[in-house]
């Protein structure tokens, strides 16, 4: 599993964003239960796209300053 985001997926796997923001599994499911990070789901695979984690970093960015 590679610590970057891979630039070239528009979808990103749980593991993927867990090392991307250095969050528990269950608090990766945590976000998408409440909301805070859309996913969908294909079959039994939950994808987040890449660009609603690039806004959810942003929108968490512009809370703490």
């Amino acid at each position: 599993m590679s610590p970057t985001l891979p630039t070239t997926h528009q979808a990103l796997t749980v593991p993927e964003v867990m090392a991307a923001l250095r969050l528990s599994r269950f608090k990766v499911y945590d976000l998408i239960r409440s909301k805070q990070l859309p996913s969908f789901t294909i079959g039994r695979s939950r994808r987040i796209p890449a660009d609603a984690l690039h806004t959810f970093m942003q929108n968490q960015l512009g809370e703490a300053a």
